[in-house]
This record gives structure tokens, sequence and C-alpha cells, in this order.
């Protein structure tokens, strides 16, 4: 009559992402891609291991799509410059090695993915977490010296 509480726990689930979604800032979305690529990776991972090969492929599918049409498609080539062109091409790598991973069952390969996804998670995060840099404050005190010894 109520349905399933596992149903419900999911609607839950569902409408606490949408609100983060909504609620987050470019620099949290970011984030929130790197860490659905990260489990779909390790699901994918996890799949492949127990030779659930439906799965795992929905798995991986799923990481290809938030590495390409999440992460690839957030960089601004024109204002990242070189940086976003080398995001772009190492995105690009990604993806082509977990489509290899896949068709070869390759769990090295999914290894190093993992690794990078999570590599690049971290930096992302450590730019996020350095406070921003006012010029204006930084010169303040040593405009203050300068007055007091004139």
């Amino acid at each position: 009559m109520f349905g399933s509480p596992n149903r419900g726990a999911s609607s839950y689930a569902k409408v606490g992402l949408e609100t983060s979604v909504v609620a987050a800032s470019p620099h949290k979305l970011i984030v929130m891609l790197f860490d659905g690529a990260l489990v779909a990776v390790l699901t994918g991972l996890m799949h492949m291991k127990s030779g659930n090969i439906p799965e795992k492929g929905k798995a991986i599918s799923k990481a290809i799509q938030i590495i390409d049409n999440g992460l690839r498609a957030s960089l601004d080539k024109k204002a990242g410059g070189q940086i976003a062109e080398n995001l772009d091409a190492l995105y690009e790598y990604m993806s082509a090695r977990l489509l290899a991973a896949n068709l070869k069952n390759d769990t090295e390969i999914m290894v190093e993915i993992q690794g990078l996804l999570t590599e690049l998670r971290e930096t992302w995060n450590a730019i996020g977490a350095a406070p921003a840099v006012n010029p204006a404050s930084e010169m303040a005190p040593n405009r203050m010296s300068n007055l007091m010894s004139a």
C-alpha cells in the first residue's frame, strides 16, 4: 500500500542530490562530477571482478558519460588556455582507456583511471580550499608601514 522502504529511501536520496546540485557552487559541481565518475569506476571494477558483465558495462558507460558530458563539457578552453587543453586531452584519454578496460575486462586499467580521477579530485578540492588572495589586503600592511615611516 505504501510502497517499499527502499523506494522511499531512494526518492529521498534523489531529492537530496537534486537539492545539493541546485545549491552547489560551480566548484562543488565539478567535485560532484569527480565523485560520480569515481563511484561509477569503482562499481564497474567491482562488477568486473564478480563477472557481472551487464552491470560492469553500465557502470563503465556511466563513468565515460560523466567524463565526456560533464567534466570535458565544462571546460572553457578560451579562458582555461593550456590547462584546459591538457585536461581535455586527459579526459579523452581516460574515456578511451575505460572503453578498452570494458572490452578487455582489464582491472589494471580501471585502477589506473581510478587513480587519475582521485588525483584530479584532490587537486580540484585543494584549489577550492585555498583562500582567494586579495591583492588590496596584501598591500595594506605595506602601505600602512610606508605611511607611518614618512
